[in-house]
C-alpha cells in the first residue's frame, strides 16, 4: 500500500469523492480504494492529477511512489 496526500488535497479543494470521479471519468469506489493506499494504474493517477488540475509531473506531490 502507497501512502498518498489525495485525500487531503480533494477536501482542500471542497470536493467530493463523487465529484473528483466525474472529472477524472474513473468512479468513486476508484478513488476511495486510491485514497485508502492501494495500487492503482499509472493511467488513473494520470487522470486523478489533472483532474485536479496537475501537471502529471506534478504526481510526486500527491502520490509518494
Amino acid at each position: 500500500m502507497g501512502k498518498n496526500a489525495l485525500k487531503e488535497i480533494r477536501e482542500s479543494f471542497l470536493m467530493s469523492k463523487a465529484e473528483l470521479a466525474r472529472k477524472a471519468g474513473i468512479s468513486p469506489i476508484t478513488i476511495d480504494r486510491v485514497e485508502k493506499g492501494m495500487d492503482c494504474r499509472m493511467e488513473t493517477k494520470r487522470k486523478i492529477l489533472l483532474a485536479l488540475g496537475y501537471k502529471v509531473s506534478d504526481k510526486e506531490k500527491i502520490f509518494a511512489d
